[in-house]
């Protein structure tokens, strides 16, 4: 493999995982502040911005300079510990905004949607400044992430470049509603981030710590779904409240889902043609979302289009280890670093070459000593390589097929009649541990983790693998002979049935590594997960109720991952029904969603045999 170096990260944002901000070295004297400008928009609502100016020696700079700009509704006084005294001091004024409805900021808040003409009249109002020379930059991750895709779509004024990281996009198809599924950390979000802190409610100290108290409560409401409309503390918060119970009831990738804010794949032709980095992460919640914007972008766009993708979890690219796995210090890069080039380039016309650099840039997982490193993680290890595009143009999309017995091979079955049967009791869901989680503190683990029950997993009653539950189907092949690379993005292509007239079915990948002096069990790492909910079989913006007992193909579309399987691994493929608290779990009544009141019990077969072949598609690189 062709190794290619990226320094070490200091990421920028307070983001839906919750990152704490880091503090850049940069000296105090080299910028000035300018706290709580009100930047009006169309309607009349004023934004709160606070703008960080270079300087020398205390004293602010006069004349005309490029700007950076985060939106975001984390509160802007983040900026302050994280990126603004960075950039100000190295030419560039830079402006973080809380975004409507947020802290300072007047209005009322409306997830996502007001984004895109709220960026808009900011854009207008930067390049009319003084100081401004006409153009800027974006900043940000996660939600600030969305809000540039959203700014974007709007062609505004004065954009010349930006690096969206781990950003919210295409959040009908994955990342909010995740094939027909609704993903519960929102419910998270705004449960002990959204309402409780920042928002209009919280500014009333007794209603803060009414919210607040609701949060540490968010485990019993889970275990309590649906959530119903004014039923709940939340109703304190109105505007997070109707969001939160309209998202859950919306499973349909309908218009609302694909406006700017939400989706960019379904808006490119409006998307400015500029130079966008994309930053995202295997283990990141938007991951496969960052890639289908990266291959829209690439695909109609003229201007440079990159995205770099790392073994991170969600907003975490100063990391090098996540969950239970180390990927060696060369996984962090310097988040700050990284941007400046960019924004040097396209703002500042500095040859710098980052235009001539690979476009896609990805960390492939894997090859590591498995040794346990002094803080008990298990070295994974990985490398980076440099690619041109994506997926890699030298993919063989390999099936592999779900056999009797709890095979996995390339083999395609010869039985004429062959599958496998569980139960799926909605009241014991298959509990989640690690995956492509975000805003996950308190209810779920990120990243990479070894599928095995215990009191680190809050919803497990047990200390078993989940390769032990009766309900979790197991496929895996044989220990490999040698090193398999699997890269790309990874679809499971299923023929069920189910005595129920709705269900789930979910799919999860797992690098089973052998038994070791420091594992002697070995490690059961997932790499990626999907779901697909029935009715949402045939096309996500219909619904369409199963007929029990009929056979039906479903698709699971897993996140993409770049992993190398060690000869002496086994790859495997885990089949069942509920992944939770990820993904809310599916009552097997058909009743509407969010609106059930009964559960049942579903029998659930997967069928493997000649003319019902079940299998996965693995994105396979050559060597």
């Amino acid at each position: 493999m062709k190794r290619s170096w990226i320094p070490g990260l200091v990421l920028c944002s307070v983001c839906l995982a919750g990152a704490a901000p880091q503090r850049a070295a940069v000296d105090s004297g080299s910028y000035v502040i300018e706290k709580n400008v009100m930047v009006p928009m169309r309607d009349g609502v004023r934004l709160a911005a606070d703008l960080y100016f270079p300087a020398r020696d205390g004293v602010r700079l006069q004349g005309k300079f490029p700007a950076v700009l985060e939106r975001t509704p984390y509160n802007k006084d983040g900026a302050g510990e994280s990126w603004g005294p960075y950039y100000a001091g190295r030419g560039y004024v830079a402006v973080a905004q809380d975004t409507r409805g947020r802290y300072n900021s007047e209005g009322v808040w409306h997830m996502m949607t007001d984004d895109a003409p709220d960026g808009y009249d900011t854009a207008k109002w930067i390049v009319a400044q003084p100081w401004s020379d006409g153009g800027f930059a974006t900043i940000g991750t996660s939600y600030p992430g969305g809000t540039q895709h959203a700014l974007a779509l709007t062609s505004p004024p004065g954009l010349k470049a930006m690096v969206p990281a781990d950003a919210v996009a295409n959040a009908g198809y994955f990342g909010m509603r995740n094939g027909g599924a609704f993903e519960l950390r929102f419910m998270n979000w705004i449960f002990t981030i959204g309402a409780p802190a920042g928002s209009r409610a919280a500014r009333d100290p007794g209603t803060r710590a009414v919210l607040e108290e609701t949060g540490k409560n968010l485990r019993q409401y889970l275990l309590s779904l649906p959530l119903r409309k004014g039923m709940t503390p939340i109703r304190l918060a109105p505007e997070y409240e109707e969001w939160l119970v309209w998202a859950m009831s919306h499973g349909e990738n309908d218009t609302y889902w694909k406006q700017p804010g939400f989706g960019v794949i379904d808006q490119v032709q409006n998307y400015k043609d500029i130079p966008v980095y994309l930053i995202g992460g295997w283990y990141d919640s938007w991951a496969r979302q960052t890639t289908m914007s990266y291959m829209a972008l690439a695909k109609t766009k003229k201007t440079p289009q990159k995205m770099i993708l790392g073994p991170w979890i969600h907003g975490q690219h100063t990391r090098s280890a996540h969950g239970q796995a180390d990927f060696g210090p060369a996984a962090a890069i310097n988040g700050l670093e990284f941007r400046l080039r960019w924004y040097d380039r396209w703002l500042k016309n500095i040859e710098n070459g980052v235009e001539k650099e690979a476009p896609v840039k990805i960390f492939v997982m894997g090859g590591g000593s498995e040794a346990k490193t002094a803080e008990g993680l298990h070295l994974h290890g990985g490398i980076w390589r440099d690619e041109q595009e994506w997926p890699l143009a030298r993919t063989r999309f390999t099936p592999y097929y779900l056999r009797a017995g709890g095979t996995l091979s390339p083999e395609k079955p010869a039985e004429t009649n062959s599958s496998a049967s569980y139960d799926f009791d909605p009241r014991n869901p298959v509990p989640t541990i690690g995956g492509n989680i975000s805003s996950g503190v308190g209810i779920m683990l990120q990243g990479a983790w070894d599928q095995k029950c215990g009191e680190h997993v809050w919803n497990c009653s047990d200390s078993l693998p989940l390769s032990a539950r009766r309900d979790v189907l197991v496929f895996m092949t044989p220990p490999l002979t040698g090193d398999v690379e699997i890269t790309g993005p990874i679809d499971v292509k299923l023929w069920a049935s189910s005595s129920a007239v709705d269900t789930d079915f979910t799919a999860k990948l797992i690098d089973v590594h052998p038994p070791s002096a420091d594992s002697p069990v070995g490690i059961d790492m997932n790499l990626e997960d999907g779901i697909i909910r029935a009715r949402f079989r045939n096309s996500l913006e219909k619904q369409e109720l199963m007929k029990p007992g009929e056979v039906c193909q479903l698709t699971i579309q897993l996140y993409p991952t770049s992993n190398l399987f060690k000869a002496g691994h086994r790859i495997r493929l885990d089949i069942s029904s509920s992944n939770f608290p990820r993904f809310d779990v599916n009552p097997n009544t058909g009743e509407p969603l969010n609106g059930h009141r009964r559960m049942v019990t579903a029998t659930n077969t997967i069928y493997h045999d000649s003319t019902r072949p079940s299998h996965v598609i693995l994105p396979i690189i050559p060597h």
